[in-house]
């Protein structure tokens, strides 16, 4: 289970483990938190008053067409986009949004989803929720939340048999090292990285506080990655950043998508190269 702010974090962040994951036959499920009505329209071919007016809509059927590409099942919890504030100050977060709901009540789906779907593996964001977007810090409590209380049974009562998840996994997408293997990648064929500016921002940033556990070979699926982000057309540019890097050169230099094992109930040594170590072992997929 994989367990996502907003549509198309899904295919940005782990989408190739899962297509690799769902093409073994593991099933695989995205849980989206919110429907992203307040994002952004982010790719300029997009940006059209018909699309702005029926945001929700657009980004549910984007959604469809992403999770038929991955290979993968997709569950709403419901909730409404936040918005990502700016301005200094911020200004306040709009009334009934996700990150305002209190814990519980944010959590209590995301419990029902776990005890119904039974996953052995979870995957969400770390505690500054990947970058600070108030919906995916909220993501990280609720995931956190309902790992912990989802095989409790004096937790959430009304929520369904209680299940015990085995492994929670932090995404580890934008990691100094894998940047700046690529950006130096590219500048050895006499291309133009699109990280240039991420290397200002690295030389100033603290380091990330979630070593990396776990990197899951999955270079074979990343095509099948891109397509996914390419449904999510309102939010992706087909010449933006994102494809910039040609995808040998990814599959030679990275060819793995990497994760922080922040929580396990069976016994794994790290470094993993599959969410499923020690999973495996204990029950039978």
């Amino acid at each position: 289970m994989a367990v996502h702010a907003h549509p198309d974090d899904e295919s940005s962040k782990g989408a190739a483990t899962m297509a690799r994951y769902a093409a073994e036959g593991v099933e695989v499920l995205v849980v989206t938190c919110t429907g992203g009505e307040r994002g952004s329209i982010l790719n300029p071919a997009m940006d059209r008053p018909e699309i702005k007016a029926d945001i929700g809509r657009v980004r549910t059927e984007e959604m469809a067409r992403a999770r038929e590409i991955l290979g993968v099942g997709q569950r709403w919890l419901g909730f409404v986009d936040s918005g990502f504030p700016e301005g200094d100050p911020p200004p306040p977060l709009p009334d009934g949004c996700f990150a305002l709901e209190p814990l519980e009540s944010a959590a209590e789906p995301l419990v029902r989803a776990m005890r119904e779907f039974r996953p052995h593996v979870v995957l969400t964001y770390d505690e500054k929720g990947g970058y600070p977007h108030p919906d995916h810090v909220k993501c990280h409590e609720v995931s956190v939340e309902a790992f912990d209380a989802a095989g409790d049974p004096d937790r959430y009562p009304g929520a369904g048999e209680p299940w015990q998840p085995l492994k929670l996994y932090y995404h580890m997408t934008f990691t100094r090292e894998r940047t700046l293997a690529l950006h130096q990648a590219m500048l050895d064929e006499g291309l133009e990285s699109p990280y240039g500016d991420w290397m200002k921002r690295f030389a100033d940033a603290a380091p990330a506080p979630w070593p990396v556990t776990t990197r899951v070979p999955c270079g074979a699926f990343f095509e099948v990655r891109d397509r996914a982000l390419l449904a999510h057309a309102t939010q992706i540019d087909p010449n933006g950043f994102w494809f910039q890097v040609p995808l040998d050169l990814q599959r030679r230099v990275w060819p793995t998508e990497d994760y922080h094992l922040a929580r396990s109930l069976v016994d794994t040594e790290v470094p993993e190269d599959d969410l499923f170590a020690g999973v495996r072992e204990k029950v039978c997929l």
